[in-house]
């Protein structure tokens, strides 16, 4: 596999950052992951941690060095991660369960897959044009898919989500794929604080007309402008696939020399540690510059 990533996320007017993402890969298999934790509930960053460690984990159990089923691979972990949730509340004897939203990506075999829980969107963008994006769970967007057949009234709170990870009730969790990529395919995984302030087609303009290194950044900074001074958390994280050779290198990853049992991850480790509330590409160019050099370490002890 070839792939190039850029992730940023910023804290905007809340008192923390409660959004989380990371991404980690075998030889030949790559699992990319964002979290929201949900606001009104305790412990937001943890739930949105606990979710991406937990789907980190059992893709470092399962992709030997491929997942035999990646769709439900994407379910169950993301049941886990709700399971963990509630595991987590009892053991901390909370009145209330963390919850958090989570959408994810298995990229393998030269194709995509997803799944996601919530209104953390997934988009996948082919040369100019939006080939695939998740409907959230939210009642706006059931209220959409629904219209002329069963119509809800204004009696709802639209933008109230009707399920997530650590709810009362079992997770409603869609999957898709498998999608196969083609060279150049981007996919952008973020939370409501960048799709809530910036519309679809600007998300496929700027990912059609600009790199990936230029377009993220961007759309970040028109979704921190026009909420203001309070601006939800805004977190995104794109990949290219099958990046060309000049893409750069400090953000361009080739696993094709990884041994069978190596496994990469820039998911962090800790639960509810301190951590940066902006999470800046200087940090992340670090991460993957060690992740590479490890992949060469890996190349030379096979030759």
């Amino acid at each position: 596999m070839r792939f190039s990533v850029y992730q940023v996320s910023r804290k905007g007017g809340r008192e923390k950052n409660e959004d989380r993402m990371g991404y980690c890969y075998t030889r030949d298999a790559g699992l990319f992951a964002l979290a929201d934790g949900m606001g009104g509930h305790p412990q937001g960053e943890v739930a949105s941690q606990l979710a991406l460690q937990t789907m980190a984990a059992l893709f470092q159990r399962d992709a030997k060095p491929t997942l035999k089923d990646p769709l439900r691979f994407l379910h169950d972990a993301i049941i886990a991660g709700h399971h963990q949730l509630l595991r987590y509340a009892t053991e901390k004897a909370l009145i209330d369960t963390p919850r958090t939203t989570v959408v994810a990506c298995v990229l393998q075999n030269g194709a995509a897959y997803w799944a996601h829980c919530g209104d953390s969107r997934l988009y996948l963008v082919r040369g100019d044009k939006l080939i695939a994006r998740t409907r959230d769970h939210s009642y706006s967007e059931l209220q959409e898919t629904l219209a002329g057949v069963v119509p809800m009234g204004e009696r709802f709170n639209r933008n109230v989500l009707f399920t997530c990870l650590g709810s009362p009730g079992k997770p409603v969790v869609d999957t898709v794929g498998p999608m196969v990529l083609h060279q150049g395919d981007r996919i952008l995984l973020c939370s409501d604080g960048l799709w809530s302030s910036v519309p679809d087609v600007e998300i496929v303009e700027q990912l059609a007309v600009r790199p990936v290194s230029d377009a993220v950044p961007e759309l970040v900074e028109r979704a921190l402008r026009r909420a203001g001074g309070k601006s939800d958390n805004v977190t995104v994280l794109a990949v290219e696939w099958e990046s060309s050779e000049d893409f750069e290198p400090t953000r361009a990853i080739s696993t094709q020399t990884l041994a069978e049992d190596v496994f990469a991850s820039t998911i962090q480790a800790g639960v509810g540690g301190q951590e940066p509330d902006d999470l800046d590409e200087a940090e992340i160019e670090r991460s993957i510059r060690e992740i590479n050099e490890a992949i060469r370490r890996s190349s030379q002890k096979k030759s």
